[in-house]
């Protein structure tokens, strides 16, 4: 059935339900499990002369802010699979919208399963704040999983 299974987490409480669901389905399957996040492009600044009351910043130093993150984020699901008992692999994808990230990762490491945690939002709360589950489950030709 699922051998290896892709969880896709961003750190929130919500994700980790996800993260703890993905775990334990593997484990009763004996699947391996990679374990992955995504950070977003960082947006360029803009110029004083374009628009004098953006605030610049160096994009460096946020990029290695994510990155820092994302280890944090994927350091706490790997001690969380260990707890489980199930043999993962972590996966920082930088630079990329979620769900473009999530499908892709899962496509390049061979999962036959993506595992998302999702808050089922409807209406103008999900034209909002989108919904990267929606996104995944749009162009992901792998079964998906949704976590509520």
């Amino acid at each position: 059935m699922y051998t290896r299974i892709l969880i896709a987490t961003d750190g929130s409480e919500l994700a980790r339900r996800g993260l703890d669901h993905g775990l334990a389905l593997a484990r009763r399957l004996d699947a391996d499990v990679t374990i992955v996040t995504v950070t977003e492009p960082t947006l360029p600044t803009a110029s004083a002369t374009t628009a004098a009351w953006v605030p610049t910043f160096d994009p460096t130093e946020i990029d290695n802010a994510k990155s820092a993150y994302a280890k944090q984020v994927l350091d706490e699901a790997s001690k969380a699979a260990e707890a489980a008992g199930v043999r993962a692999t972590t996966v920082h994808v930088p630079n990329r919208y979620p769900a473009e990230g999530i499908v892709d990762a899962a496509e390049e490491r061979g999962s036959n399963l993506i595992v998302i945690a999702s808050h089922g939002r409807r209406g103008l709360g999900r034209l909002l704040l989108g919904s990267q589950a929606t996104e995944v489950l749009t162009h992901s030709n792998i079964p998906v999983l949704v976590i509520k």
